[in-house]
């Protein structure tokens, strides 16, 4: 399994913002990755200086988004969905998606969802439960 380190997650959307607007060619991943980046235009800035998005920290009690767990989570949810694992995650950001028509919306409810589920996780030192994973955004498609 890979697990790649901050500094390796920063340089990935880094380096996927420099090809993107050098128009240098990009495996399908970055491509993937590059339309995210393209939908959040505020990040911009932090991924044109890969220096100081390697030294950076992003501290919610600032008020502060952390651009590279944004963008990872939106990367994370795409190939979820495009494997549906776990199973039902396919038809319940789909769903999601009609309901608020925009993935983009979707990705960003859902991803609410997926760190519940990561903190839960964590929290009590179990496995991910991706039944209540999917459970949460499949409730999020059907509430207003």
């Amino acid at each position: 399994m890979f697990t790649p380190s901050q500094a390796d997650v920063r340089h990935f959307f880094c380096s996927v913002y420099a090809k993107a607007r050098s128009g240098a060619p990009m495996q399908a991943i970055e491509i993937l990755a590059s339309q995210w980046i393209d939908e959040h235009p505020e990040y911009h800035a932090d991924l044109r200086d890969e220096a100081a998005a390697l030294e950076r920290m992003y501290e919610v009690k600032d008020g502060q988004t952390n651009p590279f767990l944004h963008l990872s989570m939106h990367l994370s949810i795409s190939e979820q969905c495009s494997i549906d694992q776990p199973r039902g995650i396919r038809q319940a950001v789909e769903l999601l998606t009609a309901r608020r028509d925009s993935l983009h919306e979707a990705h960003h409810q859902a991803m609410e969802c997926l760190g519940q589920m990561v903190w839960e996780s964590q929290r009590a030192g179990r496995p991910p439960d991706g039944a209540a994973y999917i459970d949460c955004v499949q409730r999020h498609a059907t509430r207003d």
